[in-house]
């Protein structure tokens, strides 16, 4: 009933048609499709507010002012445990109006808006590169960043310039600080601000088409003050927030199908059976019309095999989950490549069922061919060649992303070590936070049969400055971040029963038993130092914790990195055991993975053009 309730709502939603003598093959990479294009109503929100004469670093360190501290979090965390979520979308509309929006200015944006626990942010990347081949001006809203903030909001596939980010900030930014009185007070969290500056971005750009990435979960997730998508996502099911989202894949699915909207199509891939149903039973409860997406083969091409941009065996549903979702946009808006949609009315008998009818597959074209092909997603499945050195980059953080990590990783590590010339070593670098079970990710890591693991928390550097303000986090203390990586390093060293006592020693400060820190003045100014031991057994070196990325990439990579400049502050022991066998090798491979904040730091000393 809801479904055929919806129709009413499918029909009003807003299509363009096309002029005749369109191109059948779409536009090329580039080019203008004014001729198929949405037409916007052009009016600008609110008139421009003053802008202070600050730099980006300024915006920064204002926007670091709104993330929610440690114990503030953890109260939060314990409210929503209660079930006390009303009112977040009531008051996410709340600054919308407050920053100068309105959410009707919000329908006219043409989005495409995905959630999942794997694979959401790799399904947006290939969307947005497919409809930009098509000529569209495209926007991409994802997160977390991994070097500049400014990556979150892109426009054409790159992230927003400095001087556009501050310009915009400011506008905002002053909008709801001038307003906050009247309203008790408040400003909006980290995230709430930045989903709120995206759209005013994205609405002063005059972009065509908008994809927007959950944050997290879907039903609550600040996003989903979007009314009326084109089509929404759903990528792999997973277990991970269970304080925000829950402790089963069941309660997990239940948000994630939070986003789906009356009347709106929707796209998922294979779940297991259970969550699977929730889904189903969340589109027919809402109205919303849920198709599984079919595997990668069912498409045509005139390729013998698609070639995707982004490696894995995983990332074939996330390219097919992208593949559908850009057809629904077109064909909404009249494309000449795609007839028109099946009428809804057909699929209402299927979803009865507890499983989704199979959207069918098609031909693809060139367009469509070329997105898949050079789509980019920096740190995920990412590899870097530096002279001996080969970083293998991958953000996972679950049990599936792990698993498809470490199934990624052998199958390229092993075709290099065949040609290698001397001996291989292979360097684990690995760090994982919040509620995440450290012992379970590392055990799936165990087949790769690491010479090193190397722990460190997602700390730039021990001093931090303002320099670093993007990679700042203050949801989580100093003293947790570092317990935790002791915890990381305490589950592999169980795991590989290596001996673990006596490996930390703090400048100045004492230990209370083999894992409590105790400092005496401000961590931020002091050096946590690896105890050498010259009659230690070797085995027990091969697990190794560091105060920070800088210093573990400047132990693992021993100089031998022609590209890679560290911090030459708080210089390494030069005789910490292990550094002969890595200087000795012919290749060293580094997996670094298990938080995408330590791949965020890593590709800051790694890549230094992501920090201009």
């Amino acid at each position: 009933a809801g479904l055929r309730r919806a129709l009413a709502v499918a029909r009003l939603l807003p299509t363009r048609s096309l002029p005749s003598g369109a191109e059948r093959r779409g536009a090329a990479p580039g080019t203008p499709a004014a001729g198929w294009r949405r037409s916007y109503n052009r009016t600008p929100t609110k008139a421009a507010l003053r802008l202070p004469s600050m730099e980006y670093q300024d915006a920064v360190q204002a926007l670091n002012t709104l993330q929610t501290n440690a114990s503030t979090l953890e109260q939060i965390r314990r409210e929503q445990q209660l079930g006390r979520k009303q009112g977040t979308l009531e008051a996410m509309e709340s600054f919308v109006y407050r920053a100068g929006m309105t959410i009707e200015e919000l329908d006219k944006l043409a989005i495409i808006h995905v959630t999942g626990t794997k694979g959401k942010g790799s399904t947006c990347a290939f969307c947005e590169k497919i409809l930009r081949n098509y000529g569209l001006k495209t926007a991409f809203y994802s997160s977390p960043h991994l070097v500049q903030v400014r990556e979150r909001i892109r426009i054409n596939g790159k992230p927003i310039g400095r001087e556009l980010f501050t310009k915009y900030f400011w506008q905002v930014y002053n909008r709801l600080d001038e307003t906050k009185d009247a309203d008790s007070g408040t400003m909006p969290a980290y995230f709430r601000f930045l989903t709120i500056l995206a759209f005013h971005v994205f609405l002063h750009e005059k972009v065509d088409v908008a994809i927007i990435e959950v944050g997290i979960g879907g039903a609550y997730d600040c996003t989903n003050i979007i009314r009326r998508p084109v089509v929404c996502g759903v990528s792999s099911l997973g277990i991970d927030h269970v304080s925000i989202l829950g402790d089963t894949m069941e309660k997990i699915a239940w948000q994630k199908g939070g986003i789906f909207k009356p009347g709106v199509p929707a796209f998922t891939v294979p779940q297991p059976s259970d969550p699977m149903a929730v889904l189903v039973e969340r589109a027919k409860e809402i109205g919303c019309f849920l198709q599984l997406c079919p595997d990668l083969e069912g498409f045509q091409s005139e390729e013998e095999k698609l070639s995707l941009g982004l490696a894995g065996e995983h990332q074939k549903s996330n390219a097919s989950l992208a593949l559908q979702l850009c057809r629904t946009w077109l064909q909404r808006h009249h494309h000449p490549d795609f007839p028109p949609l099946r009428d809804s009315l057909d699929f209402v008998e299927e979803h009865r069922k507890q499983q989704p009818p199979v959207s069918s597959g098609f031909y693809l074209p060139t367009p469509m061919i070329d997105g898949l092909h050079s789509a980019e997603w920096l740190g995920r499945s990412q590899i870097l060649r530096r002279g001996p050195l080969t970083y293998y980059i991958d953000g996972a953080h679950t049990i599936g992303s792990i698993k498809a990590c470490v199934k990624w990783f052998r199958e390229h590590s092993l075709k290099e070590a065949e040609t290698a010339r001397g001996p291989v070593v292979q360097v684990l670098l690995f760090n994982t936070t919040g509620e995440r079970d450290a012992a379970a990710l590392l055990k799936l890591l165990m087949p790769c049969q690491f010479d090193f693991a190397v722990f460190c928390p997602n700390l730039f550097d021990v001093v931090q400055t303002n320099l670093n303000a993007d990679q700042k986090n203050y949801t989580v203390t100093l003293e947790n971040m570092l317990g935790r990586c002791l915890d990381n390093h305490c589950a592999w060293c169980k795991l590989t029963e290596v001996r673990r006592d006596n490996l930390w020693n703090l400048a100045d400060s004492t230990l209370e038993g083999p894992t409590t820190l105790v400092k005496k003045d401000d961590l931020d100014e002091e050096m946590l130092l690896l105890l050498h031991e010259p009659d230690r057994e070797q085995v027990a070196t091969r697990a190794l914790v560091f105060p920070c990325i800088n210093n573990a990439l400047q132990w693992i990579t021993q100089g031998r990195d022609p590209d890679l400049q560290l911090s030459s502050a708080n210089p390494l022991n030069a005789h910490l055991a292990g550094a002969a066998t890595l200087k000795e090798a012919s290749t060293v491979q580094v997996l670094i993975t298990g938080s995408i904040h330590l791949v965020g730091g890593c590709l800051k000393h790694l890549d230094q053009s992501l920090s201009q």
